[in-house]
């Protein structure tokens, strides 16, 4: 691990909070301390965190989680403060700058405003301060979060060209069982990202956990950090001095390696997105086409145009039976795409189609999905 330069660190909220008494300050100052002494020795780190809600409601005093969204959001616009004050805190405690970022869904999903963070964000690891980033709660919506951050620190990680991403959980790492029901299941120390029987243990482990996000979405954050060839850690963050021990090259936790997929930097960007705006449907031929030649999309292919979408937005690309094969740019709308692909219809039934008919999405904004089209 000498060798990595820079890592982004993830700090779920069951870690950061005190049996849902609001911040544990004493170990949130023990990782400043690990990750001060790894800054300090010439490793740039970024941070995410969660944390906010849960310090919100103990300021609040309350006991049980609203189901109000807006009620949430109040919560999290004040833990947010108490969050960062305790950052800002250890790491000025310890020569740090610290710095503030909050993101949303709409971040990622606008190239704009993925390049301003990003440029930001960069900035920041190059003036040698500690960005702790959050998910902004306050305006957020429940279709669009990131869960438990897991997410968040993939496309972060992606995004500053990191060479690890380590998520510090309240468990040893991904078990090989439940140890709920199966006491003796032993600790998986290293996987590939490949291995689709990952999703089924760690489906099953993710029951037991008690953060939004579980094992589940920790190994599915591994997998798109993956793509840019980034090695994943799950380690438990109750273990002393477990950020030196990773950096040290000691077995702790789960190390999960990338595969063979590896993509450019804007096509990181669109497979990292996690909301699209509509789906086509291709027929068999044209689905091969897309897949293994590595052709655009023609209207002559398309079976079904659905959801409404606009010019420039990211839908899904799917085969007959409707299994995601890839993520696109469309460049037209909804219903201009529908259009056309009447027209190619009705004009194939009355005379040769044009051989040079305009492409719905480019082969150049098309980006495959490597793990569903698999199954």
């Amino acid at each position: 691990m000498p060798n990595e330069t820079r890592w982004v660190v993830k700090i779920g909220s069951a870690l950061l909070t005190s049996d849902g008494k609001g911040l544990d300050h004493r170990a949130l100052a023990r990782w400043a301390d690990e990750m001060a002494e790894l800054h300090h020795a010439g490793l740039e780190i970024v941070i995410v965190s969660s944390g906010a809600v849960a310090e919100g409601m103990s300021r609040l005093g309350w006991c049980r989680t609203p189901r109000d969204i807006s009620a949430l959001q109040a919560a999290a616009a004040i833990g947010q403060m108490g969050l960062m004050h305790a950052y800002e805190t250890s790491f000025r405690a310890r020569r740090i700058c610290a710095a503030q970022v909050l993101l949303t869904h709409e971040d990622f999903a606008s190239r704009q405003r993925y390049l301003n963070v990003q440029a930001t964000l960069r900035k920041l690891v190059q003036m040698r301060a500690m960005a702790v980033i959050n998910e902004n709660d306050t305006v957020s919506t429940e279709e669009i979060r990131f869960g438990d951050n897991d997410m968040l620190a993939a496309l972060v990680a992606n995004m500053v060209a990191a060479d690890r991403l380590v998520i510090l959980t309240d468990q040893a790492g991904l078990l090989c069982g439940d140890p709920r029901t199966e006491p003796r299941a032993g600790l998986i120390s290293e996987a590939c990202v490949d291995d689709d029987a990952l999703l089924g243990i760690a489906g099953g482990v993710a029951a037991a956990g008690s953060s939004a996000g579980g094992m589940l979405s920790k190994v599915k954050s591994a997998r798109l950090f993956a793509l840019s060839g980034g090695i994943t850690t799950l380690a438990c963050g109750h273990i002393d001095g477990v950020l030196g021990k990773i950096r040290s090259g000691v077995a702790v936790g789960t190390e999960l390696r990338p595969g063979r997929q590896r993509l450019v930097e804007t096509d990181r960007w669109l497979a990292g997105q996690l909301v699209t705006h509509g789906t086509i449907v291709l027929d068999a031929e044209a689905a091969d086409a897309v897949v293994r030649r590595h052709r655009g999309v023609r209207p002559n292919g398309v079976l079904r145009v659905r959801g409404t979408f606009e010019r420039d937005e990211v839908i899904e690309i799917t085969d007959p039976h409707e299994r995601v094969l890839a993520k696109g740019i469309s460049n037209y709308s909804a219903r201009e795409m529908s259009r056309i692909v009447d027209r190619w219809s009705a004009s194939a039934h009355a005379a040769p189609p044009d051989q040079h008919v305009t492409e719905l999405v480019n082969r150049g904004n098309i980006v495959l999905d490597f793990y569903n089209r698999r199954t």
